[in-house]
């Protein structure tokens, strides 16, 4: 799979995600190796990305490939069990808008329950904030939901470009900054 990553405004992305109810299959074993690569293809084009839904490439399935900086791998079905009630703000990005930011509000740490590549139920709890925020972002992608649905305020979407220019002052508007892997 070559695909290429759909872009803010493909109605696709707006599209709630199938559950995988086939593991094992080879249906299932492409979907996961293809995600992976187009994780990897992202993130040696780009020098980003730590995380893909497979809608972000059209894909209607609840699979998110992730690299945290040890190689990708992915999760099916994933769904969040818990949320903390402490929140943090950051300015956001997304494969599906490369030349935005979006300032959210997320919460410091969830628990999710899901289902690995071999098809057994896992559970991973109190997720450290670096990687609940990211969990958040692509589960929401899952739901047809965008960062930008979840900008804090009218003007809490802007370029990349103009973030560059006035960094101070919009850093001094969250309490987190994206860590890179």
């Amino acid at each position: 799979m070559n695909q290429h990553v759909l872009i803010l405004g493909n109605p696709v992305l707006r599209e709630r995600s199938e559950p995988v109810t086939d593991f094992g299959s080879k249906e299932t074993a492409k979907i996961i190796e293809d995600l992976k690569n187009e994780l990897e293809l992202f993130r040696k084009r780009n020098g980003f990305g730590r995380g893909i839904a497979a809608i972000q490439v059209g894909i209607k399935r609840r699979v998110i490939a992730l690299n945290l900086g040890q190689g990708p791998f992915c999760i099916l079905n994933p769904e969040i069990t818990f949320r903390s009630e402490e929140v943090f703000r950051m300015w956001d990005d997304c494969m599906s808008f490369p030349d935005l930011v979006v300032r959210v509000l997320r919460h410091t740490t969830i628990n999710i329950k899901y289902t690995d590549e071999d098809g057994n139920i896992q559970e991973w709890k109190e997720i450290s904030q670096d990687i609940s925020e990211l969990l958040q972002h692509e589960i929401d992608h899952l739901d047809g939901i965008l960062a930008t649905d979840r900008a804090i305020e009218r003007g809490d979407i802007i370029y990349k470009c103009e973030y560059m220019k006035n960094k101070e002052q919009y850093d001094s508007l969250v309490d987190y900054f994206i860590q890179a892997t």
